[in-house]
């Protein structure tokens, strides 16, 4: 599955993240950074690829996916 991601301020619409079903597009909030960042890409794609799933589901899917990244020294380079 291709994803697109793109970045903007989603303050305004008070969620970090969204993933547009069908479009395979997620969109982040592009004041994340480090591990949050990891955190919210994991949890929209989960939503992407499991769109059955309960959020409380997705949430601890995705932090547990999250905590294993970031001890393996995933990083995200900062643009």
């Amino acid at each position: 599955m291709k994803v697109k991601v793109t970045h903007r301020k989603l303050g305004q619409d008070r969620v970090h993240g969204w993933a547009h079903l069908g479009l395979n597009h997620i969109e982040l909030d592009s004041r994340l950074k480090g591990r949050r960042h990891l955190l919210y890409l994991v949890h929209e794609m989960l939503h992407l690829l499991n769109p059955e799933w309960s959020e409380n589901k997705i949430v601890k899917q995705s932090r547990e996916l999250t905590k294993l990244l970031w001890e393996q020294n995933y990083r995200r380079i900062e643009n």
